[in-house]
C-alpha cells in the first residue's frame, strides 16, 4: 500500500506520463506537492492554453498526454479547446481537481457540481471515482480509453483529499493495438481496385495520425489512383508535391461531387465522409461507387452511402495493398498549381506562402489557423513532410494553433514548428508565446494581419449579409507582445521585407514571431 500520490506518480512513469501541462490552482496542489525531479510540468497561461499545448504535443507523439487543470472554473476554461482535441482525436487524460469531499454536500467554494458531467459530450470517458483509492486505477482506465481507437480525450475529476488516502498499487498494462479489417470486406475492396479504369483515394487526418503515409503512397502507386484530401482535414496524410496528389476535396457538397465525378471507384481512408461547411443546394450527379475505412464506427453508421470497413488505417492499407491483384488505372493528369502571387504593397497571403516555401526546412511542421487564408496556402506552401507535416484544428475553433504549435514543438525539438496564425485567432490564446518562451520551444509564429475577422466578413457578404458588425480589427502591435513575454519579434510590410524578416525568424534560435501586414482584400475560402 502507498498514497494515492504515490501509487499515481508510479503509474504515470510505467506510462510514460511525465511531461504534464498544466495550470493549477488551490485544488491541484495535493497531486503537485513533492514534484519529482523526473517529471515535467509545462505551465500555460490559462487552461484552454494548456488543452491546447497538450494537443499539439499528443499529435506529434502520437502518444498519450496529462492535462493538470483546476476545477470547475479552469475546466470551463478549457472547453472550447477540449471540443477541438476532441475533433482532432487526441488522446489527452484530463485530469482536474475537485474540492474535498467532505465539503462536497455543502455546495462549497470551488466545488464542481456533477464534475464528471460537465466535459461531455466531448470527451470518450468521464469520471469522479466513489472512492478515494480508485483514483490509480481511473486514470489507468482513462490512459487505456483515451489510447484506444478512435482516440481521444478523457476526463478524471479528483478530490484535493484523495492523494492522501491510501491505495493498492496498480499494474501498468500495454496499450491496444490498432485492429485489422474483416477479410472478406477487405477482398472485396481489393477486388473493386483491380477492376477500377479511374479510382480515388481520399485520405483524412487519421493516415497521418497512425503513421500510414508512406503506405498510401505504396497503394496509391500501386493502384494508380489519384489522392485527395478530405474536406477541414487537419492532418497531411499525402506528400503534395506527389504526381498522383489532386489537391483539396471542398466541404460543401456539389463541389465535392463534381471534383470526383470523373472517378469510377472512390476509397475514403480515415476521414469522415464527408464533412461539410456551407450549403448551396444538393448535387444533380451521384457519387461514385464508395468504400469507406475508418477505425470509428460512429463515421461508418452516419456515412450516407458506401459500404464501410472498421479498421485502423495501417493495417487496412498494407493488406490491401498486398491483396490487390493489378491495375487497369492510368495514373491521373498531375495538379495543375496557380502561378506565384505577384509582388504588392500590402503583400497577399499566397505570396506569404509563397516565400515560406522557399524558405522553410523539409521537415518542418507547418501549425495553421488562417482561415480566410487557407486555400492559398493549399495552393502556394505545398506540404511534402510524410510525418506530421501539417497540423490545424478540425473543429475550426480559433485559439488552438499558436498554443499546439509549442506543444509540438516541445514534443520534436530537433524539428523546426512554424505557426502561420491569423490576427483575430492568435488573439484568443496570446499567451502562449510566454510559454513557448519559457520553454525555448523552436518556433516561428507568423501573424498574417488583415486587421479584421476576414473569414466572417467574406463568407457573412456570400451569404448576403451587409453592415456586419464586429469583423474589424486593427493597431494591435504584435512585436511588442512578442517582446513583453520573451520572443524576439520582427516585422514585414513590403515584400522586400518579407524575406529577410521571415529567414532572420527562421534561423533565430530563440522562439519568435514575424508580423506581417497582409492585403485585407478578400481571398479565395472555397
Amino acid at each position: 500500500m502507498g498514497s494515492v500520490r504515490d501509487v499515481t506518480r508510479d503509474l504515470l512513469r510505467e506510462y510514460g506520463l511525465t511531461t504534464v501541462f498544466g495550470n493549477p490552482g488551490t485544488t491541484e496542489i495535493p497531486f503537485l506537492t513533492d514534484w519529482p525531479s523526473d517529471f515535467r510540468y509545462v505551465l500555460g497561461l490559462q487552461e484552454s492554453v494548456v488543452v491546447a499545448m497538450a494537443d499539439g504535443y499528443a499529435q506529434a507523439t502520437r502518444r498519450p498526454v496529462l492535462v493538470n487543470l483546476h476545477s470547475a472554473g479552469g475546466v470551463g476554461h478549457a472547453l472550447g479547446s477540449l471540443y477541438t482535441a476532441h475533433r482532432n482525436r487526441s488522446p489527452l487524460i484530463i485530469m482536474a481537481g475537485q474540492q474535498t469531499r467532505s465539503l462536497l454536500l455543502e455546495d462549497p467554494f470551488l466545488g464542481a457540481t456533477d464534475a464528471a458531467e460537465f466535459p461531455k459530450p466531448y470527451v470518450k470517458w468521464s469520471s469522479e471515482p466513489a472512492r478515494a483509492q480508485d483514483v490509480p486505477a481511473a486514470l489507468a482506465r482513462a490512459y487505456h480509453t483515451a489510447a484506444q481507437p478512435p482516440y481521444g480525450p478523457v476526463f478524471v475529476s479528483v478530490p484535493a483529499d484523495d492523494w492522501d488516502s491510501e491505495s493498492a498499487p496498480v499494474a501498468a498494462r500495454r496499450a491496444l493495438a490498432g485492429f485489422a479489417p474483416d477479410p472478406e470486406a477487405l477482398a472485396e475492396l481489393a477486388d473493386a481496385l483491380s477492376a477500377s479504369v479511374s479510382p480515388a483515394i481520399v485520405v483524412g487526418a487519421a493516415v497521418d495520425q497512425d503513421g500510414a503515409v508512406d503506405d498510401v503512397v505504396a497503394l496509391a502507386e500501386k493502384v494508380k489512383a489519384g489522392v485527395y484530401v478530405s474536406p477541414m482535414s487537419g492532418r497531411c496524410s499525402f506528400p503534395e508535391d506527389h504526381p498522383l496528389f489532386l489537391g483539396f476535396l471542398t466541404p460543401e457538397r456539389i463541389a465535392l461531387a463534381q471534383s470526383l465525378a470523373g472517378h469510377d471507384l472512390v476509397v475514403v481512408l480515415g476521414a469522415p465522409a464527408f464533412t461539410y461547411h456551407v450549403y448551396r443546394g444538393e448535387p444533380d450527379i451521384a457519387l461514385p461507387p464508395m468504400f469507406v475505412v475508418s477505425d470509428d464506427e460512429q463515421v461508418l453508421a452516419r456515412a450516407p452511402y458506401g459500404t464501410g470497413i472498421r479498421s485502423t488505417t495501417k493495417p487496412a492499407v498494407t493488406q490491401l495493398a498486398a491483396a490487390v491483384s493489378g491495375s487497369r488505372a492510368a495514373a491521373p493528369a498531375p495538379l495543375e498549381r496557380p502561378p506565384r502571387p505577384a509582388q504588392q504593397t500590402p503583400v497577399s497571403g499566397g505570396y506569404v506562402y509563397s516565400v515560406l516555401a522557399e524558405l522553410l526546412p523539409s521537415d518542418a511542421i507547418v501549425v495553421e489557423e488562417a482561415p480566410s487564408h487557407r486555400n492559398v496556402l493549399h495552393d502556394h506552401l505545398p506540404i511534402t513532410a510524410r510525418d506530421t507535416g501539417f497540423l490545424a484544428a478540425a473543429s475550426g475553433t480559433l485559439g488552438w494553433a499558436v498554443p499546439a504549435a509549442v506543444g509540438a514543438a516541445i514534443a520534436r525539438p530537433g524539428r523546426k514548428v512554424v505557426c502561420v496564425v491569423g490576427d483575430g485567432s492568435s488573439m484568443y490564446s496570446i499567451q502562449a508565446l510566454w510559454t513557448a518562451a519559457v520553454e525555448q520551444a523552436p518556433v516561428t509564429f507568423v501573424i498574417l494581419d488583415n486587421t479584421q475577422y476576414a473569414a466572417v466578413r467574406i463568407l457573412g457578404e456570400a451569404m448576403g449579409g451587409q453592415k456586419l458588425p464586429g469583423v474589424d480589427l486593427g493597431g494591435i502591435d504584435f512585436g511588442a507582445l512578442a517582446s513583453g513575454m520573451g520572443c524576439s519579434a520582427y516585422k514585414a510590410e513590403r515584400p522586400d521585407e518579407l524575406k529577410p524578416a521571415l529567414g532572420a525568424a527562421l534561423a533565430d534560435p530563440r522562439p519568435s514571431l514575424v508580423h506581417v501586414r497582409v492585403d485585407p482584400s478578400p481571398e479565395r475560402i472555397y
